[in-house]
């Protein structure tokens, strides 16, 4: 089933943006869903939005529409999917520290993320034997598949993390770095979190 001919339609998304005052957002975003019959889950943050939400078509894009009128988000890029019947069973509009948990909310990801790399440069990026490919994806998603020579930090949750890096800060040195993982919020904010550590070459796959 598409997203075109379903009767329900699923849209996964996330940005990065400046959300001084992430509760301010929370309200009407809630209402306008709840109005539209729009169901699933969204987090508010400072460092922007996230989450996956699902409902008619026309009620899918009245939201995103509301959402890429927020500051930063004009560019949002959604994921769709579609479903026989509403996979969800309530709107839930949380405010959270992050959208993505990596245990520093100091990081600024809409400021400081690495290099996009689209999937056309990807191969040729991670064939370079220089290059340090690291797999930002939980353990478990690793073990279904990885990119040959990619570096598994064996972390359960994406907190872990910097205390992964910590103790491998010198191997990555003065290194370019190219980092990947599911749908592209993981490694966008890993990629920040390292150049704020001193990694200045790191670069993330597109999408």
């Amino acid at each position: 089933m598409t997203p075109d001919n379903a009767q329900i339609r699923v849209a996964a998304l996330y940005r990065f943006a400046s959300f001084p005052d992430p509760a301010a957002l929370q309200a009407p975003l809630a209402r306008l869903c709840c109005s539209l019959g729009v169901k699933g889950t969204l987090l508010l943050a400072r460092e922007g939005i996230n989450g996956t939400i699902a409902g008619e078509p026309s009620a899918i894009d009245a939201v995103l529409a509301h959402i890429r009128g927020l500051p930063g988000c004009a560019d949002l890029e959604v994921k769709y999917s579609g479903a026989a019947t509403q996979p969800f069973y309530r709107m839930k509009v949380r405010v959270k520290a992050e959208i993505v948990t990596l245990g520093r909310p100091e990081v600024d990801a809409a400021r400081d993320a690495g290099t996009y790399v689209s999937p056309a440069e990807w191969n040729a990026l991670i064939a370079d034997p220089s290059v340090v490919v690291i797999d930002t994806r939980n353990d478990y998603e690793v073990a279904v598949g990885a990119f040959a020579g990619a570096v598994d930090p064996k972390t359960p949750t994406f907190r872990d993390f910097p205390a992964w890096f910590e103790a491998h800060r010198n191997e990555l040195q003065g290194r370019t770095v190219a980092m990947y993982c599911t749908g592209g919020i993981r490694c966008e904010k890993a990629t920040a979190y390292l150049k704020g550590e001193g990694i200045e070459d790191v670069r993330h796959l597109q999408g």
